[in-house]
């Protein structure tokens, strides 16, 4: 009986040491000051969400949205002798179908715009959690503005969701980036664009933030 309970024992610590050993995220030091991080993505999450912090209970600032195929973020040219922390999170949720923008040429703004039409409006009242296909934001519209910006409408029909990511593909790109993060509820957003995406395709994404990875922590060097 008492080798038995040995081999539990022994097979329980083997399996939390296995844990232990290959974390979701892990992080060195490639110069003194940046750090390139590794992480497992999640299968089947919609992309993972890279921040860190100056303190390993401080407040995390997003470093980038990266893709689902992305498993590696290199943050470079940091403060020298300071303590950096990292996670990762997974995002889910559905998006809706994509429509192309096609800007005007040019940098021409109308004197008399305000910009007022671009600022977040919120008109929610969904009801299906972000887990259901259904959730995904409904009738998405994009109006031109003028040669930079471009009015983004949609239907809130989620309940539970964190948010909502603007998602924007350039004409050439492989890779759909994130071009805003939004408050739940939001339901009309005005994007001014950079150079690249005055051709591109957009869809707007509810999402749902995943359980945090462990924290790994780096301390800069000196320069």
């Amino acid at each position: 009986m008492i080798g038995r309970f040995t081999l539990v024992g022994l097979l329980f610590l083997a399996a939390c040491g296995q844990e232990q050993q290959d974390p979701v995220l892990t992080s060195e030091l490639t110069t003194p000051i940046d750090v390139t991080l590794h992480w497992r993505p999640e299968a089947g999450a919609a992309g993972q969400v890279v921040e860190y912090a100056n303190a390993a209970d401080g407040e995390y600032t997003v470093l980038e949205f990266a893709p689902p195929g992305k498993n590696s973020f290199t943050h470079p040219d940091l403060i020298p002798e300071t303590e950096f922390f990292y996670r990762v999170r997974p995002l889910s949720g559905p998006a809706t179908p994509t429509v192309d923008i096609a800007l005007p040429p040019g940098e021409e703004v109308p004197e008399t715009d305000g910009h007022e039409w671009a600022e977040p409006r919120k008109g929610g009242g969904g009801t299906h959690p972000v887990s259901s296909p259904q959730a995904a934001p409904g009738t998405l519209k994009a109006e031109v503005k003028h040669a930079n910006g471009i009015l983004l409408t949609w239907e809130d029909h989620a309940r539970d969701e964190d948010g909502y990511l603007i998602e924007l593909k350039p004409a050439g790109a492989a890779d759909y980036r994130v071009a805003a993060q939004l408050d739940p509820d939001v339901t009309s957003f005005g994007l001014i664009t950079l150079p690249d995406e005055k051709t591109a395709t957009c869809r707007v994404r509810a999402f749902r933030f995943g359980a945090a990875s462990n924290v790994t922590r780096q301390r800069t060097g000196k320069v």
